[in-house]
């Protein structure tokens, strides 16, 4: 999920960028600092959102920099767990699909790929053997988050299913959905009541 998360830190300005608006100062060095910083707490940052405070100036002797007390606002994206979200297909493996989902990738197991048994292609797609659905590079799905883990913060892991109801590939999604809508003849049978029915109740 994506969030906009308030932090106050302090913030070193560089002498070579003195000549610039003090503002665009600060969030040029907010963005060095944070750009692609990920942790468990903040998840991943993506930008800088807006800068609401900055504080008096201090120096620190030795040091030519100016140092601001800053409050601001990151951009970020959280993966929470049972979050669905929607990606594209990057890549497809022997052991399942990799989906990008912004700001980072998850991995589907070819077991959670569709609610069928599953076989790959050299092709690099994955086909059901009932269905007989095809998923492939640059397909737009959408899928639920059942693992995340920032064990290796500079590569998070994340772990998506698609064979629960109301995700896969978005076509599926629909022909499911029309599959169990009731068809319009069917609908209208059961509005009505025979003749003869009818006339009885008169």
């Amino acid at each position: 999920m994506f969030y906009k998360t308030e932090l106050k830190d302090y913030i070193r300005v560089p002498p070579n960028l003195f000549s610039m608006p003090l503002e665009e100062a600060v969030i040029k060095r907010i963005k060095t600092k944070y750009s692609g910083f990920i942790s468990k707490d903040l998840g991943i940052v993506i930008d800088v959102a807006g800068v609401k405070e900055i504080g008096e100036g201090v120096i620190i002797a030795g040091d030519g920099a100016s140092y601001y007390n800053v409050m601001f606002e990151l951009l970020t994206f959280k993966p929470e767990m049972q979050e669905v979200v929607l990606g594209k297909i990057k890549d497809i493996a022997e052991f399942g699909a990799f989906i990008n989902i912004g700001p980072i990738d998850g991995m589907i197991h070819i077991s959670q790929t569709m609610d069928d048994f599953v076989s790959f292609s050299k092709d690099k797609s994955l086909t059901g053997k009932e269905t007989k659905r095809v998923l492939k590079v640059n397909d737009l799905c959408r899928a639920r988050i059942i693992a995340v883990s920032f064990k290796d913060m500079l590569n998070p892991k994340l772990g998506l299913t698609m064979r629960q109801q109301g995700l896969g590939r978005i076509d599926w999604v629909k022909e499911d959905i029309e599959e169990k809508a009731p068809k319009k003849d069917e609908k209208e049978g059961k509005d009505k009541e025979p003749r003869e029915k009818r006339e009885h109740k008169k």
